[in-house]
């Protein structure tokens, strides 16, 4: 059987769906947030093994690259706890239809700007 369906291999012009963008980008900070475990990991051991770790800790994030690194695993956070509870919503029946999930996907993305915005001042 032959197919003659034309493809379209450029993906710079497929327009991905609001609900589509908050779906992958709800993955890649559940990524970026695995990734960030490691150094989470290590300001917590370093902090708790004696008080000249919990300095060097302290004198770390001080610093002004330290802080972004932080205010970015914030955001990851924000975002991606914003996004869960728009999923589980989802689960129980509520915003499954097309304007219902792009509706979601407004209030997600608005949400977890304020969010991110108010754990950006809090960090700096």
């Amino acid at each position: 059987m032959k197919n003659n369906r034309p493809v379209n291999l450029d993906l710079t012009t497929i327009r991905m769906p609001l609900s589509a963008i908050a779906s992958i980008t709800h993955r890649i900070t559940g990524v970026g947030l695995f990734v960030a475990v490691g150094f989470l990991m290590w300001a917590l051991t370093a902090s708790l093994e004696s008080q000249a770790g919990f300095e060097q800790v302290k004198n770390v994030l001080t610093h002004p690259f330290a802080k972004f690194i932080a205010w970015g695993i914030a955001s990851f956070v924000v975002y991606h706890l914003v996004a869960g509870i728009k999923h589980l919503f989802m689960d129980i029946g509520y915003f499954e239809t097309k304007e219902g999930g792009a509706l979601a996907s407004k209030a997600v993305f608005a949400l977890s700007a304020v969010g991110i915005i108010l754990v950006g001042v809090w960090v700096w």
